[in-house]
């Protein structure tokens, strides 16, 4: 793997998004051909559906990317730093072999990073997780790498 590489943060519900778009411009094209009492509601509800699956989609989320090299993960928005990682300064990574889903605790918050796999319950998907995943258990000390079945068992654990 040529280093540095990139994973950039992609929407995990492009098709919800897409068929609210779709719905709500024919709901709303509707409204307006029908006519009468009820057609403002429908062309407002079917404008409003449209508009937030576009919002959903052109979020600023999806300019965001996870940079890996031989001596950090670094988190960029739209080529902004939001941190970087040192793995020397990795507190833990809680890893699932089994669904290639990791937890990075940088030890704060606004130092960690969920890396979502099969499965895993998340706002966002990232291109290539598997391969994030891989680059963040071979780059981390092994001591502190903790394996897991699923990570949703250790939250609830903890």
């Amino acid at each position: 793997m040529p280093l540095p590489a990139r994973y950039r943060f992609r929407p995990r519900f492009r098709g919800l998004a897409a068929l609210a778009m779709v719905l709500g411009v024919a709901l709303g094209g509707y409204g307006l051909v029908a006519g009468g009492a009820a057609s403002t509601a429908l062309v407002v509800i079917g404008m409003g559906g449209a508009a937030l699956g576009g919002l959903y989609l052109g979020s600023p989320a999806w300019r965001m990317e996870v940079v890996v090299d031989d001596d950090a993960l670094e988190v960029l928005a739209a080529g902004d730093r939001r941190f970087r990682l040192p793995w020397s300064e990795v507190t833990s990574v809680i890893a699932s072999p089994t669904t290639e889903t990791c937890f990075v605790d940088g030890g704060a918050p606004e130092r960690s990073l969920l890396v979502p796999g099969d499965g895993a319950p998340a706002p966002y998907a990232i291109e290539d997780a598997a391969g994030l995943y891989r680059a963040i258990v071979a780059r981390t000390p092994p001591e502190r790498v903790r394996e897991v079945a699923l990570l949703e068992t250790t939250r609830k654990a903890a």
